[in-house]
């Protein structure tokens, strides 16, 4: 949990005028309401409204206009048989924050942390278990948060906040307090062909009770792309025929029995089912001599939450307000392939009928406890925050299948044994004003343990355990050095233990003469970073100015599955060996800036621009080479309209290339023939989108965009990362074309 620094930002909307911007807000610990400037980190909000508006349905949409934050999405070509793209990535799933990701970066709901990404060589499971429709904002913080959340806060923090039910209670100005309330919102995306329908009511039953029930389904199709080719085989870069079923529910229930007392209840299910006819894997494969007659994979996604938020106000000498947080979460996912095999050579062979059946799942608890006390003496005002945190996950995987394979498997098995987790944190923060200074000291004090539960006949390998405990300090200092400007740095320390699969994992997939193997690493060691950030902040009447350098030194940071050793007969290649492994020294270093102008009344309207930029290099300091999980610099710039009716925006990316001096082909590890490939670097380009919405009446909004205006065609780094530059098959990674979405909301 460790809510020291929780950031949210409130932009007021009055019908009858054009919108108004209220500064941004920071609740510190949940409790306390600070202005954004005046704290010593970075950090991005971005409104449900906007993600609304824009009709965001993924992260990558929602995440888009940040700097330096970069979301990987691919198709599903990936072979019933073995995940062969998911070879040589290194934290290739969920959200990369300032070059790193995957479970480096903390994803929590309203605190509670979500389940990790998963990737073996035989199945990929993502972090999407969430529905975008169920949260009113996003918050992200940037660079080593650890120090305030603990592992798996390495890379930065985004926390999704779920609506409550004062938000559809509101009353207008003057109106005695509202009964009911909810909303109603239809959409269309053209993209991925995709319906949404979301609902939400809310009611106040009493002055001390109110509650809140949210529902939202979606259907959609696979994402579309500049592909042209559509064959059934595997020429085919049309995306593959996908139906997609989403579905979520939140409920809530808000208790206070009096003035200085909260109780939040809260029930999530999300559920996701995609079914994809695989006509991109048909054909034969020159490399094992089998014909691929026809496949198709059947996802599965869900996760439950329960969860227990309760804020008192006390009157002691050592706390003035107390937090508790309880909760406990079940995710799984669950992969189910269907295939059908033929030899062909050196002799034709009998069909095979291939089954893989592919499981990963997690159940969490979750407790938190925090205190906050304001001391004042003289000039000086402390508020000291501090608590505990402790997490206990169970964590499972189970392959199964039938139909022969090179090398055969024995089914059931496991890729690593099943394993208990448990994090427990001791924290605590100081933020002193004094004058024009703000001084946020913090120290964290972590154990962690990995505990393999034991080897059973599906995993009979022998299986190692972890544990360790950090001391993460942390200090940030702000100076206000005239009324607009103000300066601000901070040191952060972070460290993430190995996840089980990393520890422990075991593959072997023989293409053709080809043997590939992913061997566990028992030396795996945590990792552990230093980051310093500086940023300079300007506040003034219309201009608002966000610059920032950032430099992290890394230690024994952890890389999956590098390619580190080579076996040849004659001068045949027979052999690849894989081992996720430790990288003893790394650096990352970039720069960011944010501003934005208001440029007052222009006609009847008010026009606004936002300019936001990120660069990032980073360096494995061991051998000079380039981290491949550094995306490349990204300019955006925004241009808004609004009347009191009617808005109109305007959002123009630029995405730079991927220059050949930041990849290191070493470290891929994909062979053609035997020879490495050259890996295919994308190109800049620039997009274009435009949109409006339309305010019907006070509580109906019609919303319209219109993306990729220009109808590029271009790629994204993180999804092509490790594609050789003459795959034939290269535009099946390309983004949407010219695309439309339209939403309708009504609010009651």
């Amino acid at each position: 949990m460790a809510l020291a620094c929780a950031h949210f930002g409130i932009h007021a909307q009055t019908a009858g005028r054009a919108h108004a911007s209220l500064p941004t807000v920071v609740v510190s610990s949940g409790q306390n309401n600070l202005l954004a400037e005046d704290l010593p980190l970075t950090a991005d909000v971005i409104e449900g409204d906007k993600l609304g508006e824009q009709q965001t349905h993924t992260l990558r949409q929602a995440l888009q206009d940040l700097p330096n934050v970069a979301v990987r999405s691919t198709p599903a070509r990936v072979g019933v048989g073995a995940a062969g793209n998911a070879f040589a990535r290194d934290g290739n799933m969920g959200i990369n924050i300032r070059g790193l990701g995957g479970n480096r970066v903390l994803m929590t709901v309203d605190g509670i942390r979500m389940p990790r990404s998963y990737v073996s060589r035989s199945a990929m499971f993502d972090r999407e278990y969430l529905s975008l429709e169920l949260f009113k904002r996003v918050e992200l913080i940037r660079g080593p948060a650890a120090a305030q959340y603990g592992g798996d806060g390495m890379a930065g923090v985004v926390n999704f906040i779920t609506h409550d039910p004062q938000d559809f209670l509101k009353a207008e100005e003057g109106a005695a307090p509202r009964a009911v309330g909810g909303r109603v919102a239809l959409g269309w995306s053209q993209d991925d062909r995709g319906f949404v329908e979301t609902g939400s009511v809310a009611g106040r039953a009493s002055d001390r009770l109110q509650w809140m029930l949210t529902a939202t389904a979606r259907q959609s199709h696979a994402l579309d792309n500049m592909g042209s080719n559509a064959a059934d085989d595997n020429r085919r870069t049309r995306p593959d025929p996908t139906d997609n079923r989403d579905a979520a529910v939140l409920g809530k229930i808000v208790w206070k029995p009096e003035a200085r007392q909260r109780h939040v209840f809260t029930l999530e299910h999300t559920q996701k089912d995609s079914e994809v006819q695989m006509l991109s894997s048909r054909g034969l494969d020159g490399r094992t001599g089998n014909t691929i007659l026809g496949e198709d994979t059947d996802l599965t996604v869900q996760r439950t939450r329960v969860a227990w938020d309760a804020r008192f106000g006390v009157t002691s000498d050592w706390a003035d307000h107390l937090r508790t947080v309880v909760s406990a979460q079940k995710a799984s996912s669950h992969r189910l392939g269907n295939s059908h095999v033929q030899r062909v050579t050196p002799t034709p062979g009998p069909v095979v009928h291939r089954v893989r059946d592919n499981r990963y799942d997690e159940r969490t608890w979750q407790l938190g406890l925090q205190a906050d006390k304001v001391l004042r003496s003289g000039d000086w005002a402390h508020r000291l925050v501090y608590g505990l945190d402790y997490v206990r996950s169970r964590i499972t995987n189970l392959y199964d299948g039938q139909g022969v394979v090179d090398p055969a498997e024995t089914f059931p098995l496991k890729r690593f044994p099943d394993t208990r987790e448990t994090m427990a944190g001791l924290y605590l923060q100081d933020e002193t004003v004094v004058g024009d200074w703000t001084i946020t000291p913090g120290l964290r004090i972590d154990h962690f343990s990995i505990d393999a539960t034991g080897q059973t006949p599906l995993f009979p390998q022998p299986a190692r355990s972890l544990s360790g405990q950090a001391v993460l300090p942390k200090l940030g200092v702000l100076y206000r050095a005239t009324p607009v400007w103000s300066v601000f740095g901070q040191y952060a320390t972070g460290y993430r233990a190995p996840e089980p699969g990393q520890l422990n994992d075991r593959f072997q997939l023989k293409v053709g003469p080809l043997n590939n193997v992913v061997i566990p690493n028992p030396d795996l060691r945590p990792e552990r970073s230093r980051g310093l950030e500086l940023g300079l902040r300007g506040r003034m009447e219309r201009l608002n100015l966000d610059l920032v350098a950032f430099d992290t030194r890394y230690s024994n940071l952890i890389e999956d599955a590098r390619l580190i050793g080579q076996t040849y007969t004659g001068a045949l290649l027979t052999q690849n060996t894989f081992q996720t492994v430790n990288i003893a020294r790394a650096r990352i270093y970039g720069l960011e800036f944010k501003g934005g102008y208001d440029w007052g009344s222009v006609g009847e309207g008010r026009l606004r621009t936002t300019l936001a930029y990120g660069l990032t290099r980073g360096t494995d300091r061991t051998s000079g080479r380039p981290l491949n999980s550094v995306t490349p610099a990204q300019l955006s710039l925004g241009l808004r309209y609004d009347t009191a009716p009617w808005s109109l925006y305007a959002d123009l990316r630029h995405y730079a290339a991927k220059r050949e001096g930041d990849i290191d082909r070493d470290s891929i590890g994909n062979y053609d023939n035997g020879k490495k490939i050259v890996q295919f670097a994308p190109s800049a380009v620039t997009t274009l989108d435009l949109g409006a919405q339309w305010r019907i009446t006070r509580g109906v909004r019609l919303n319209v965009a219109l993306n990729n205006l220009t109808d590029r065609k271009y790629w994204m780094w993180p999804d092509v990362y490790g594609k050789a530059v003459t795959d034939p098959v290269l535009d099946a990674y390309t983004q949407p074309g010219r695309n439309a979405r339209v939403s309708l909301v009504v609010d009651f």
